[in-house]
């Protein structure tokens, strides 16, 4: 765990003043670094039986499908609105100043799959609850949520934990947002 957390850079005031920005971009360009992840999240889910890992838009797509690649299960993006052709369905999201919304394709998720939500970070958790219950509208059965970052001060995997019973792994925490 360290040695990924040592991987990651911080980026001060970036999007904006007083946020400190959480960069896997250098984990992700280190093979050490980024072979260790995946093998991480590898030990943790090659018994879960899961059916699909699905990921959302952008940074979780790429722990998401290798893991799926490696576990040899389906791959589910989780897109912003309007990125996605074909039938699917949307969930909103808070965001500080406004609303976002994700979509799933309608066939991504058939009743009963048990699928993995990843991103490459979890900070209110808004996100990973709009795919949560995009997963459960779909009849998905969401085993866990997995992300390489958790920001424990913001809250979001307790809300996680406390709202819908469903754990958050994370590799490694930061303090502060």
């Amino acid at each position: 765990m360290s040695i990924v957390k040592s991987k990651i850079r911080t980026i001060p005031d970036y999007p904006k003043p007083g946020i400190l920005f959480r960069d896997i971009t250098s984990l992700l360009i280190d093979p050490e670094g980024f072979q260790l992840t995946i093998g991480m999240f590898v030990e943790r889910y090659q018994n879960a039986k899961l059916n699909k890992i699905a990921a959302i838009d952008a940074r979780g797509f790429i722990p998401g499908a290798a893991l799926a690649f490696q576990l040899g299960v389906g791959f589910v993006p989780i897109r912003k609105k309007g990125k996605l052709p074909g039938n699917t369905i949307s969930e909103s999201y808070a965001l500080e100043y406004g609303v976002d919304h994700v979509e799933i394709h309608t066939d991504a998720i058939s009743p009963g799959d048990r699928v993995l939500i990843m991103d490459d970070l979890i900070a209110t958790g808004g996100t990973l609850e709009a795919s949560i219950k995009l997963i459960q509208n779909l009849q998905g059965k969401v085993h866990e949520c997995s992300t390489i970052i958790n920001l424990p001060d913001l809250g979001g995997a307790k809300r996680i934990k406390d709202t819908y019973g469903i754990d958050v792994y994370s590799i490694c925490e930061f303090e502060g947002h």
